[in-house]
């Protein structure tokens, strides 16, 4: 048996499986990011990892604008080339490149990875990846408290092995099963996801309804 990867391992192979497909599809073509293209994503990514001026718009509505700006710049640019400024990571003065936050690189390469995978027919989950896994499970504690926070109902989130986490509290409780990735996927917005789901029907459409985004 293998020993577990390190969450900069696997970063930094979901990091480049999305270069090599960003590659593959060109930069017009569809993601799962509303009207994003691949060209779009890829300036996204750009920009979280070179431009920290512009990275808290990403989150702060007040200061979009700014991003929006500095992103549509970075999508002018040639698309082989900040492909291959992604696939370099982040330089050693960017925020993005402290090691603690490796995990959270697991999980936004994991998302816009699948993002440019799911976005066309016939798509089907990778098979699983212990170590990414389990840092996708762990992030969920976070993930799953933002995403469900405005839930009336109570959901509690389980993997094929049993291990629960319960992130919302309410007077009924929707189970949200599914491979820990699904469950990421899922959690921040994407319908394209192989979950199931045990509740009250009512109590199932809603927590499907919610807005999940962050």
């Amino acid at each position: 048996m293998s020993a577990p990867r390190t969450a900069g391992a696997v970063a930094a192979a979901e990091r480049n499986a999305l270069a090599d497909l960003f590659l593959e599809r060109g930069p017009d073509e569809p993601t799962l990011c509303g009207d994003w293209t691949t060209n779009d994503l890829l300036a996204h990514l750009v920009i979280r990892e070179r431009r920290p001026d512009a990275a808290p718009g990403i989150l702060i509505p007040p200061l979009s604008f700014w991003t929006q700006r500095v992103q549509s710049q970075a999508a002018r640019r040639d698309f082989g080339a900040n492909v291959a400024l992604i696939r370099s990571g982040p330089p050693s003065w960017s925020p993005m490149a402290l090691p603690f936050l490796a995990g959270v690189d697991v999980q936004e390469y994991f998302i816009h990875h699948e993002d440019v995978r799911r976005a066309v027919e016939g798509w089907a989950p990778r098979p699983a990846d212990p170590s990414r896994d389990e840092i996708l499970w762990g992030a969920l504690a976070v993930l799953g408290k933002l995403a469900y926070r405005s839930s009336p109902v109570g959901v509690t989130l389980r993997a094929p092995d049993g291990r629960q986490r319960a992130v919302k509290s309410g007077p009924r409780t929707v189970t949200v099963v599914g491979e820990p990735g699904e469950l990421v996927l899922f959690s921040s917005g994407r319908e394209q996801a192989v979950v199931s789901f045990e509740g009250e029907p009512a109590d199932v459409a809603t927590v499907k309804g919610l807005d999940r985004g962050l």
